[in-house]
């Protein structure tokens, strides 16, 4: 278990390096001038600037530059937000993206491990075709058309009770928290669904469960004891992951209900081209990627041996 869990340890570390390898580089060619803000207003202040973030040197010496900084966990001084630490911003917002995600998670996995198993006990009737039907919609369509759709639906459904059901934007309380996290999970629901029901349908013809019913063992003991607890192995294998790309991946819909996370941050950085925030939220996005994964890898590994053996 020590020698798997170091490879997989150092697989994690070479993964992040090429991260942060290619944002460096993939910064440096996109256009523009990272100093081309109100902030670099003379010769003199521009001087400054580029002597702190080593703009004034040699691309490799840059690199190194930038190397050595995030490995101290020093992502630099944002570009356009006054006297801000890219880490300060990573440390303030990111708890509101993770909070978002896991609630955004928690219903996509109850929602993909129930549906899924709906669709497997009902393989080729109505439920099925109709859950199925959601599925497609959900994989096809992007997360901020249901995000705009879902605020239009409350805004018309305030207006028609009268009162305030959910709230239409904002941060700040549970209520907040529902139509955004159910946005972000929706994807990963209908992806969590497919995958539960395939794994339904191959647990529900196995040699186990006939001769259960052969026995005469209830058929709602057999669901949960011995289809749903089976088939619910490959959708928790997919959880680590999945998390993390919700989490990191709730850039537009953060911005569409004025939710203030990291992606929200991250896609103004963009805009305004701040690069030592683009390349700090980047790395640090990455890495936190890599480690769920690694998790999950160790776990699994520890639950099932043969893992190890890959």
């Amino acid at each position: 278990m020590w020698s798997y869990t170091v490879k997989r340890i150092l697989q994690g570390i070479v993964t992040v390096w090429f991260i942060a390898t290619a944002t460096f580089l993939a910064m440096h060619n996109v256009p523009g001038d990272p100093l081309s803000s109100d902030r670099a207003t003379n010769a003199a202040i521009r001087a400054n600037l580029e002597a702190r973030y080593g703009l004034d040197k040699p691309l490799f010496e840059q690199y190194l530059v930038y190397m050595g900084n995030m490995m101290r966990g020093d992502f630099g001084i944002s570009f356009t937000q006054q006297n801000r630490e890219v880490n300060d911003i990573i440390r303030e917002h990111f708890p509101v993206s993770a909070t978002l995600g896991v609630l955004a998670v928690v219903f996509a996995a109850l929602g993909g491990i129930l549906m899924g198993a709906l669709t497997a006990l009902y393989r080729n009737r109505l439920p099925d075709y109709i859950i199925m039907f959601l599925v497609i919609m959900g994989i096809s369509v992007p997360s901020f058309v249901f995000a705009a759709l879902g605020q239009l639906s409350l805004v018309n459904l305030n207006a028609m009770m009268g009162f305030s059901v959910l709230p239409v934007a904002g941060w700040g309380t549970v209520s907040h928290m529902l139509l955004p996290a159910l946005v972000l999970g929706l994807g990963t629901m209908a992806y969590l669904t497919r995958l539960m029901r395939s794994s339904m349908l191959e647990v529900i013809s196995s040699d186990y469960v006939r001769t259960a019913r052969a026995k005469g063992v209830p058929p709602a003991r057999i669901f949960t004891r011995h289809q749903l607890r089976n088939a619910v192995m490959p959708v928790i294998t997919v959880l680590g992951p999945a998390i993390a790309s919700i989490t990191t991946g709730g850039f537009v819909v953060e911005l569409v209900f004025a939710v203030p996370g990291l992606g929200r941050y991250f896609v103004q950085a963009v805009q305004q081209l701040d690069y030592t925030v683009i390349m700090g939220t980047t790395v640090f996005y990455g890495a936190f990627l890599v480690f769920m994964v690694i998790l999950v890898d160790l776990v699994y590994g520890w639950i099932d041996p043969r893992v190890r053996l890959k």
